[in-house]
């Protein structure tokens, strides 16, 4: 497997934990039904600098993991807003800039709830963090923690995006064959 995951067989999904201190990525390859870690890290951005200054590293450097690792679709954590709305409305700002570095790749995107996230890694929406983490090892065949957590939840969103493309995906064939077979029949009612 190549580092940059150029010569991995398979789909390159991009995993993103979105926030103005710390946004996770993380890369996994989808070959089959195996899912395979690539790489992850986390963009910091310091509290001291300016705002503008704090959204375009984000951007800069995760431009920067979608050109060394070239995905090819993105799984996103969608913003939770809950009762502290100055802290959603950073972490949406974000969630934009990483957005505009993966758009100018023109890269496919999912964007998932924390709900949904936990729910396709562990199988239960109220899962906590120790439970993601210890799935996203499982399914990832990982020994090592992954330190920090904001990695393991962009790693999670990644395996979220992987399962639930392969729904999609299924959910289209259907779709696809009902819409063919239905203008098969009108065609012989006719």
């Amino acid at each position: 497997m190549a580092a940059d995951g150029r010569q991995h067989k398979g789909i390159v999904i991009l995993g993103i934990d979105p926030g103005l201190a710390n946004t996770g990525w993380g890369v996994i390859a989808k070959c089959g039904s195996s899912l395979k870690c690539l790489a992850y890290g986390c963009i910091t951005t310091e509290a001291h600098v300016d705002l503008a200054q704090r959204l375009m590293r984000i951007h800069d450097q995760m431009a920067a993991v979608v050109h060394r690792y070239h995905p090819s679709e993105v799984g996103i954590e969608s913003v939770y807003f809950g009762s502290n709305t100055q802290s959603a409305f950073a972490t949406g700002q974000a969630r934009g800039a990483a957005l505009v570095a993966t758009a100018e790749a023109s890269l496919a995107t999912g964007e998932y709830t924390p709900m949904q996230i936990k729910q396709a890694v562990v199988g239960t929406g109220a899962a906590d963090k120790k439970q993601v983490e210890f799935m996203v090892k499982a399914l990832l065949g990982m020994t090592r923690d992954i330190k920090p957590d904001h990695c393991s939840d962009a790693l999670a969103a990644a395996i979220c995006h992987a399962n639930m493309r392969m729904g999609r995906t299924l959910e289209e064939r259907t779709r696809l064959l009902y819409q063919m077979g239905h203008s098969n029949r009108k065609g012989v009612l006719k």
